[in-house]
């Protein structure tokens, strides 16, 4: 497939994470062509419009389709009301970004996935902390010693208001399933799963920890927990002789051959920025999908990946103690 030199997008949603990480990421590619945006909402339509210099907008997204004929969409939206909008753009033969959860289910992602290789589509789901320049750099310093014997993702939060878009989506499947995906990333797929999966001073679940064993023998934690004293997401990844204790928002510090004094990569110098989207991972995920669409290759967190995310959190909830 020859490669393009500029990729065409049109944009459905105008809310906060579009603002905040996704539109600012794509504005700076001199590659990518904003060409137009759709959102229900006309006020936020217009601002966001005009904060991006977009100058098509939609409140009918087929309509937006339609007329500017994009090489590929972006669908930000919430999780409950992403499905039709992914299969109407998959039927068009379009390439897809959407934010995660990819659905509510993982049969609506198994369904997507499916779709899209049907009919040769390019996708991707925002897990962007594998996108995290200081946990990638932490990741390639302990691997330079060998691959990960042992890993853990924590996902901490003091968080009272229940599931996710007032009860549509649980809290597990909405937002910890950050830590389940990272967890994939660095340990590979699960072969076994024991879990705890509870009710902490509410009636919904809101806390959720498992042990893991990886198919090639390395071990996994999940600790996560909505009812602490505040919010925090690390992660842990052990090799022979080196350690890496990770906050993606913060720093990395590397320990090697029981040193006392470790090598700590500050996240800010790891992102050569200071603005959040890009320390953040959200400015990398972006360049990854623009960087496979016009070399024609499926992005690492493709609708496919995303459907063995959905399914450990699946498991999760069915392999309780």
């Amino acid at each position: 497939m020859a490669k393009k030199e500029k990729i065409r997008l049109a944009l459905i949603g105008a809310g906060n994470m579009a603002n905040s990480v996704h539109y600012p990421s794509l504005a700076e590619f001199p590659d990518v062509e904003m060409a137009g945006i759709c959102d229900l909402v006309e006020e936020k339509l217009k601002a966001t419009a005009e904060k991006f210099h977009i100058e098509r907008t939609f409140t009918d997204y087929k309509e937006m389709l339609d007329e500017i004929q994009p090489d590929s969409v972006y669908i930000l939206v919430p999780p409950h009301h992403l499905f039709d909008l992914v299969i109407e753009s998959l039927n068009r033969k379009l390439n897809v970004f959407i934010e995660k959860p990819p659905g509510i289910t993982t049969e609506q992602t198994k369904n997507m996935a499916r779709l899209a290789e049907k009919n040769h589509c390019l996708t991707m789901v925002g897990f962007q902390r594998r996108f995290s320049p200081v946990i990638v750099e932490a990741r390639k310093k302990v691997e330079e010693r060998g691959s990960i014997i042992q890993c853990a993702a924590r996902f901490m939060k003091n968080y009272f208001a229940g599931p996710y878009y007032n009860g549509a989506v649980d809290i597990l499947t909405a937002d910890s399933i950050h830590a389940v995906d990272i967890l994939r990333w660095m340990g590979g797929e699960v072969k076994k799963i024991v879990s705890s999966v509870k009710n902490l001073y509410a009636e919904y679940k809101n806390t959720f920890n498992a042990l893991l064993e990886f198919e090639n023998g390395a071990i996994g934690m999940l600790l996560t927990n909505w009812v602490v004293g505040k919010r925090i997401f690390s992660v842990e990844m052990h090799s022979k002789g080196i350690s890496a204790f990770a906050e993606p928002d913060d720093k990395a510090v590397i320990y090697k051959d029981n040193e006392e004094k470790g090598e700590t990569l500050l996240t800010q110098d790891a992102a050569k920025s200071k603005e959040k989207h890009k320390y953040a991972g959200f400015f990398t995920e972006n360049r990854h999908f623009i960087d496979c669409l016009k070399e024609g290759k499926q992005p690492m967190t493709n609708f496919a990946d995303s459907v063995k995310t959905m399914e450990l959190v699946d498991r999760i909830y069915h392999s309780q103690m």
